[in-house]
C-alpha cells in the first residue's frame, strides 16, 4: 500500500490497489479470524468488515505499523466485538426467557400484547422497502451490506431507509415508551 508522507494516510483511492490487497491478505485474514470465532462464515464476515471499513474511511485512516500488521490487528479487535456481541445477546435472551417464565403478571401481559398490535401496526403502516429493510436488520439480523447485496440496492440506501423507519416507529409508539420502560423494569 502506498502512503502520503505528508499526512500518513493510505493512498488506496484505486479500486485495483485496493482489490490487489483485498486478494494477497484475505486468506491468510480469514484463517485467523476463524481460530477466534470458530465459524467459517462469520470469519469470513470479520475479514469482509475490516475492509469495508478501511476502504469507507480510507481519507482519513492512519496506520503507524506495516499495513499487515494494521489489517491482523483489525481483524482481532472485529472478532472480539463480535464475540462480546453474541455473550451480550446470549446473556439478554437467557434473561428475557427466565423473567418470562416467571412473570405471571397479567397486567404485565395485556401491556405486551397491546404493545405488541400497536408494533405490528405501525410495522405494516412503513412503506414497503422500509419495512422489508428494517425487518431485515431487526427480525433477520442481516447487516446492512448483506440487506444491500439481497434487494440490489446501495449500503447507503439501507442506511437512509432505517434511519426513515425508525423515525417512524418512534412517531408512532411514542405513546408506549413509558409502558415499554415500565414493562422491561418489570420482567
Amino acid at each position: 500500500m502506498e502512503r502520503d508522507p505528508v499526512n500518513n494516510t493510505l493512498n488506496i483511492n484505486n479500486v485495483a490497489v485496493f482489490e490487489d490487497a483485498f486478494k494477497t491478505h484475505f486468506k491468510a485474514l480469514h484463517s485467523y479470524a476463524y481460530t477466534i470465532v470458530k465459524d467459517d462464515i462469520m470469519a469470513e464476515e470479520m475479514v469482509q468488515n475490516v475492509f469495508f471499513k478501511l476502504w469507507k474511511n480510507k481519507e482519513t485512516v492512519e496506520i503507524n505499523q506495516s499495513f499487515t500488521a494494521y489489517l491482523y490487528r483489525s481483524v482481532y479487535h472485529e472478532s472480539l466485538n463480535y464475540l462480546k456481541h453474541l455473550k451480550v445477546k446470549s446473556a439478554y435472551q437467557a434473561h428475557a426467557a427466565r423473567n418470562m417464565n416467571n412473570s405471571d403478571n397479567a397486567t404485565d401481559k395485556l401491556k405486551l400484547k397491546d404493545l405488541e398490535e400497536h408494533l405490528d401496526k405501525a410495522l405494516r403502516e412503513l412503506p414497503e422497502q422500509c419495512r422489508a429493510i428494517f425487518q431485515m436488520s431487526r427480525f433477520e439480523e442481516l447487516k446492512y451490506m448483506e440487506i444491500a447485496a439481497k434487494l440490489g440496492i446501495s449500503v447507503k440506501t439501507v442506511e437512509n431507509q432505517m434511519g426513515k423507519a425508525l423515525r417512524i416507529l418512534r412517531l408512532k409508539l411514542v405513546d408506549f415508551l413509558p409502558a415499554m420502560i415500565v414493562l422491561l423494569l418489570n420482567l
